[in-house]
């Protein structure tokens, strides 16, 4: 502990300016007793914990979404879709509960030209996992947002979109989060988190 205080605190001195002589003067340094590293020390981790909370995104909560949180990385100037709007966006999917492994994007999905063809679906046709019809319904077009879906708004079975077109991401991902195994110890809460990044690309056709 005292060693990784100090060499916090000596990592936190800036370097000599180059090409320039310096003088140490002889004076004799004071002695440090293991009362003050002990303070120097939860001095510097108090530091690093504030800035490390300071630093952290703000996920807030989607009213009436069952629990899905939404952090918006940009805001879009947009229309905001009701039910029955049918919309067009992109999204970048990851599943908590293998590191934030990447199970489908998009953007890697392309046409003949080689642009990358979004996913288009209407809302409150009960197709798509709930919680990113909470997302899109309560974001503007042009919109950006990070969300964090939970097990109960997410894949309820294999047949809800959207499904990666990819083989073995599809069996990766349904074996992860059907598990029975895993289901039957109690990681239910857990194994089918999901985390989008969706894009409200618009809104092709209104109810």
């Amino acid at each position: 502990m005292v060693t990784t205080a100090v060499t916090a605190i000596a990592a936190a001195v800036p370097p000599l300016p180059k090409g320039k002589a310096v003088t140490v003067a002889a004076t004799p340094l004071p002695t440090l007793t293991r009362r003050h590293l002990l303070v120097v020390g939860a001095t510097a981790s108090t530091l690093r914990t504030a800035a490390a909370s300071a630093a952290a995104p703000k996920f807030a909560e989607i009213p009436g979404s069952g629990g899905v949180k939404a952090l918006d990385l940009r805001e879009g100037s947009g229309e905001v879709p009701a039910n029955g709007d049918q919309v067009a966006i992109h999204y970048y999917g990851r599943l908590a509960a293998k590191q934030g492994w990447r199970f489908d994007s998009t953007y890697d999905h392309k046409d003949e030209t080689g642009d990358a063809m979004p996913f288009v679906f209407t809302i409150g046709s009960g197709k798509v996992i709930p919680g990113i019809e909470a997302a899109v319904k309560s974001m503007r077009v042009g919109g950006l947002r990070r969300v964090i879906i939970p097990p109960s708004q997410g894949y309820q079975n294999t047949s809800q979109e959207p499904i990666p077109p990819n083989f073995f991401d599809r069996r990766r991902l349904f074996t992860t989060i059907f598990n029975p195994t895993r289901l039957a110890n109690g990681e239910g809460s857990t194994l089918g988190t999901l985390i989008f990044d969706i894009e409200l690309i618009n809104i092709r056709q209104r109810s």
